[in-house]
């Protein structure tokens, strides 16, 4: 009996696990996104693809699986384009199907023609068009095994009308068999390695990412943190491996530990420029790096590495939980850690009262407080903008792990609203407080209409400074934006709004803001901030704003 392209991108997605899809209607996708629903794959429809492609990144970083995003041909694929590159960089798998106009066309000027493949090649790490009806259901599968194999990424898969169209019979179709693929483990031999490069360590520091949430190893992690005593440090999307105000955390004295440190265990993550790529002065020019990542390149790309282990990040925390049983103790490094500990209990008055100030215009970082305070541990926090981010990187601390994002080292700004549309998408259960900047949150601000429309409640918290970024010289071109009432526009799509301009006045909005969440409805608290308050960070690069 024969079968259509479009019904076999339904079954496919099904097989591949595929649970929900962000997408805009368009053709040719229409008959097969109805085909998904008809396989149990929940649709949400969003106000535009770049969103889309977000929300399936905070999708998959909330699972551990990839996420699905759908366009239309022309336009609505290359919409995408952004959301997939922020996921490229950031190391999230995203499965992206993308409508093409007929194969039997190309090169005639037919409507929405582009060589969509030749766009999308640069901005993931596998991408692929079917030619042929019977290899949909294959090449579907590729795609999702694509995305999780060795470094998680996006991947994409163009899918021509005429193939979409197409019928074959049954018998004809390619259907995968399951695969059991099993990520590597380290040698014997590096893990030896390492063990001698500990136990001669005085000062060793632990930086790790998002490779060891991909392993589903953070709580093994924590064991061998505690277990060895030394100091951990992590991406910004990597927080919350261990309690952060814990005793053993010792946040304000990063850049004491990156300097004094003489051993650096890299585990899981890249020596971008959020570790300043490992480079003087910001670390050590005798210190000894050893990077533990799936990815040789990775490591062979990496400005300085003593000792590269290719492994599974959560595979090499147990071969190095079992080599230290026995042979490393706390005890150890406990001068380091007391050095440490002391720094940061110098600090710790200075920054808490600059969390209390009463200052009108509100400091962002009263506000940071007022959102440390009334969150819970188990709430997703997403933060973006350019100074909010940067204060709310400075004073809200993580808890658990996975429960934070913003967007990566490739600082796309607008994914805060998408972000946490996706990962309440993916985790009902959960409280989800969105922190934007209100540049940023102007770039995908409709898609409070997604949240309103498919009852996705959030609560959404805007730094509202009246620009892209901080301007205390008045310098920046295109800088100022006004002060927008956001709240109301909010309130015009159905959501709970509130505007606050004086600090005591936070609280009480963000508790009728929670509440109204709590009842299922989407808030927004907009809240003027100062101009003129600048987070001081460590520069992206030496052109940065």
């Amino acid at each position: 009996m024969g079968i259509r392209g479009y019904e076999l991108v339904g079954r496919a997605l099904a097989q591949a696990g595929a649970d929900t899809a962000f997408f805009i209607m368009g053709g040719p996708m229409n008959d097969a996104l109805n085909c998904a629903r008809d396989h149990g794959v929940r649709l949400i429809d969003v106000r535009h693809e770049q969103a889309a492609a977000l929300m399936a990144q905070a999708y998959a970083r909330m699972r551990g699986t990839p996420g699905l995003c759908i366009g239309a041909s022309g336009p609505g694929t290359i919409n995408l384009t952004t959301g997939l590159a922020n996921a490229l960089v950031d190391c999230a798998p995203v499965v992206a199907l993308g409508g093409a106009s007929p194969l039997t066309e190309f090169g005639t000027g037919s409507f929405q023609e582009i060589d969509q493949l030749a766009i999308m090649r640069p901005v993931t790490k596998w991408a692929e068009r079917v030619h042929e009806t019977r290899r949909i259901p294959e090449l579907i599968a590729r795609a999702f095994r694509e995305a999780m194999a060795g470094r998680p990424g996006p991947v994409y898969l163009d899918l021509p009308g005429d193939v979409l169209y197409g019928t074959v019979e049954e018998a004809d179709v390619v259907w995968p068999r399951p695969l059991d693929l099993r990520p590597p483990a380290a040698s014997a031999e590096a893990i030896a390695s390492c063990l001698a490069l500990l136990k001669a360590a005085k000062r060793p520091v632990l930086l790790s990412g998002s490779g060891i949430l991909w392993s589903g190893a953070a709580d093994r992690l924590a064991r061998f943190v505690e277990a060895t005593g030394i100091p951990l440090y992590t991406t910004p999307q990597g927080r919350g491996i261990t309690r952060e105000d814990a005793p053993g955390s010792f946040p304000l004295a990063r850049s004491t530990a990156y300097r004094e440190a003489d051993l650096v265990l890299v585990l899981g993550t890249r020596l971008s420029y959020v570790f300043s790529q490992g480079k003087a002065p910001r670390f050590s020019p005798d210190a000894t790096f050893v990077m533990i990542n799936t990815d040789p390149e990775a490591i062979v790309s990496a400005a300085r590495v003593d000792l590269g282990i290719v492994g599974d990040a959560g595979l090499v925390v147990d071969q190095l939980s079992q080599a230290v049983a026995g042979q490393i103790s706390p005890d150890r490094f406990a001068p380091w850690r007391d050095r440490l500990k002391a720094i940061e209990d110098k600090k710790k008055p200075a920054a808490e009262a600059e969390l209390s100030t009463d200052a009108v215009p509100i400091h962002p970082l009263r506000l940071c407080r007022e959102i440390r305070d009334i969150i819970d541990p188990q709430t997703i926090l997403v933060v973006d903008g350019q100074e909010i981010l940067n204060y709310g990187r400075q004073s809200i601390p993580s808890h658990l792990p996975g429960h934070r994002l913003n967007s990566g080292p490739f600082g796309t700004m607008g994914v805060g609203l998408p972000f946490g549309v996706g990962a309440k998408a993916a985790r009902p259960d959960k409280t989800v407080l969105v922190l934007h900047g209100d540049g940023s949150f102007g770039l995908n601000a409709m898609e409070l209409d997604t949240a309103v429309r498919h009852g996705l409640p959030i609560l959404v918290v805007i730094s509202l400074n009246g620009g892209w970024t901080a301007d205390p010289e008045r310098t920046k071109p295109g800088r100022d934006l006004g002060y927008t009432r956001f709240d109301r526009m909010a309130e015009a799509l159905g959501c709970h709004g509130e505007f606050v301009e004086r600090p005591e006045d936070i609280r009480p909005a963000l508790e009728r803001g929670a509440a109204e969440v709590a009842r299922g409805r989407t808030a927004v608290v907009n809240v003027v901030t100062d101009w003129r308050a600048r987070a001081g960070t460590v520069s992206f690069t030496a052109h940065s704003t």
